[in-house]
């Protein structure tokens, strides 16, 4: 069994792809929590802008960003070989494991720790492992829930805006579907998380959420377009692993015009 797996490309690029997803994922929920200024970042002042009244807006995100366009793309390629089932598969999984971590987390901030080890750092400026450890690892409790909710739903409508643009292209235009479902569910996105985390959990008026909100949009559409271009590279890529031909009916079996393309692995019994 496990070594028809193996053999088997189409379900080995899954694997890799699947796995990459949950772990960068996971990772991108566990950096958020530090905010950087992306204009210091690429060396310009900042931005200063003012929307819905609310002044001198700048690009605060948090480190979670720099890794989130990567899960849009994965959730394309994925989408144009695979289907929507197996993003909807992924995309539980990487909800049900980043839920496991914080509680994890939670679990880990809340045993007793050794006195030694709580000012094991001090010659380092932190006097205090224990308030540091929690500081990092322990997110507010409506962050987890808007970022997951967010996540779940910006997946959702990534797979149906990117499957009813391709029944209308068809093979063509990958670009068009690709950008077009990631431009419409990360608006969704940054709008949920927000409104969960900062309105109901903190209380922001409606109009810092929207102001952020369309901060934090901006910042994403534009990764988008910027992007584009490698999903190209990597479906170019798959298509020299897998095969011309394998990647055609990986297509075409991602939209449910053939039978599935996993041939080698044998049924149960």
């Amino acid at each position: 069994m496990i070594r028809n797996i193996l053999n088997d490309k189409p379900t080995k690029l899954f694997i890799f792809i699947a796995s990459f997803f949950v772990a960068n994922a996971l990772i991108a929920e566990c950096i958020g929590g530090k905010i950087f200024s992306l204009e210091s970042l690429i060396g310009v002042a900042p931005s200063n802008f003012s929307l819905f009244g609310e002044s001198k807006l700048s690009f605060s995100l948090t480190c979670g960003v720099l890794l989130w366009p990567l899960e849009f793309i994965i959730t394309d390629i994925v989408n144009e070989y695979y289907g929507p089932k197996a993003v909807k598969r992924i995309s539980y999984t990487a909800i049900a494991l980043i839920a496991y971590a914080f509680l994890m987390f939670y679990f880990a901030i809340s045993v007793t720790p050794p006195d030694w080890w709580i000012t094991s750092n001090t010659e380092k400026g932190i006097p205090n492992m224990q308030q540091a450890f929690s500081g990092v690892f322990g997110q507010g409790m409506w962050i987890i829930v808007g970022s997951l909710m967010a996540f779940l739903v910006s997946q959702v409508i990534d797979v149906t805006v990117f499957h009813r643009i391709k029944k209308v292209t068809g093979e063509k235009w990958i670009w068009l579907r690709a950008t077009g479902s990631t431009l419409v569910s990360q608006l969704v996105d940054s709008f949920i998380v927000l409104f969960i985390a900062f309105k109901l959990g903190n209380n922001w008026t409606w109009q810092k959420v929207l102001a952020i909100c369309l901060m934090n949009y901006l910042y994403k559409f534009t990764m988008a377009i910027i992007l584009t271009p490698l999903i190209y590279l990597i479906e170019s890529r798959i298509e020299k692993y897998v095969g011309h031909d394998v990647a055609k009916k990986m297509k075409r079996s991602a939209m449910g015009k053939e039978e599935e393309i996993f041939t080698n692995i044998p049924t149960a019994g």
